[in-house]
């Protein structure tokens, strides 16, 4: 048994609210589980979804919070691929409700790999979710071949960054769009190609001199609202939009009329575990290995103390340019 903190929703409101720091016991990992104690745990707007009770995939509380965490492995299932005193990154438990926010956490041990050499501690913790959910938006649900224009939305954000530079090791000419001059020049550090800002930029106007009026293959959509509404003005004839997630708070409003007359596709992504292990277990190695090459890299932004975990989700609602990512321990 190990004992320690862990933050956790006690009931649904604000954050400062509805997460609560308390003591709890960690039993042996269950079969396809491991225990690590936490270095760093990576943070998302899905954070606030969940204190809000906003979270599709989770009932009502308690459940912890953090769906992804890095450090060392001190307790396996039997027959697991892992040892004790590992090093790992990987997708934690919560949707049984164990989170990465704590001094200990359970990863998915089909969602984790060992850490790779030359990545930090914070890198580690923010790795998983957001490189995993763009390799499913790019590679399992909407496949981005080379040499395609791919438009992503919300760039700088921790989901939008990684699938940058996704997109860039697959090929793909990277059009990224933020929301202001320090986000863009964040994109253009990331390797994006073309970078919009959308509050001073005629987001049509720029896509179609971009493009030579052609069009983008892909949208990359984490962000929804009137921001996809005016990008999918821009979608090619057969292009298509991935759909992420809402951060604007609403998810895009599509045409069924126009997608036909137009003739392109929406594609609902969420990034769930592959059926079959041996698949799943390539997922990852293939994202370990573009990392190991400095091909994708987490892009960290604000690292936050353990202490402040409710008011760094707040801030998720705009947070800065790139991964917001918490220390747990040294």
């Amino acid at each position: 048994m190990f004992t320690g903190r862990a933050w956790r929703v006690v009931r649904f409101g604000e954050p400062k609210d509805a997460a609560e720091l308390q003591e709890m016991t960690w039993a042996e990992p269950p079969a396809g589980q491991v225990l690590i104690r936490v270095r760093t745990a990576g943070a998302g707007f899905p954070d606030l979804m969940m204190t809000g009770g906003h979270f599709p995939l989770l009932g009502a509380p308690p459940f912890g919070l953090g769906e992804e965490a890095a450090g060392e492995v001190v307790a396996v299932a039997p027959g697991s691929r892992f040892s004790v005193g590992d090093h790992i990154t990987g997708i934690t438990a919560f949707l049984q409700g164990w989170g990465g926010y704590a001094e200990y956490a359970y990863v998915r041990e089909n969602s984790a790999i060992r850490i790779p050499d030359g990545m930090t501690d914070e890198q580690a913790g923010g790795f998983p979710i957001g490189f995993r959910t763009a390799y499913a938006g790019l590679v399992e649900r909407a496949p981005v071949q080379s040499g395609q224009t791919l438009l992503i939305l919300g760039a700088a954000g921790s989901s939008g960054a990684t699938a940058l530079q996704l997109g860039k090791a697959l090929g793909a000419t990277v059009i990224a769009v933020a929301g202001s001059r320090e986000k863009t020049e964040f994109c253009i550090g990331l390797g994006a190609d073309h970078v919009v800002n959308r509050r001073t930029d005629d987001l049509t106007a720029r896509i179609a001199e971009i493009t030579g009026g052609q069009g983008v293959d892909l949208i990359y959509d984490p962000v929804g609202g009137d921001t996809a509404a005016t990008a999918v003005k821009s979608l090619a004839r057969n292009g298509r939009i991935a759909m992420i997630g809402l951060a604007s708070g609403a998810p895009v409003a599509l045409d069924p009329m126009d997608m036909v007359v137009r003739n392109y596709a929406a594609v609902g992504v969420l990034a769930t575990p592959n059926e079959d292990p041996e698949a799943e277990a390539l997922v990852w190695s293939r994202l370990a290995d573009l990392a190991a090459k400095a091909a994708i890299t987490t892009p960290v932004g604000r690292v936050h103390d353990f202490e402040e975990v409710p008011w760094m989700i707040a801030q998720q609602s705009a947070p800065g340019p790139g991964k917001s990512v918490v220390r747990v321990a040294s």
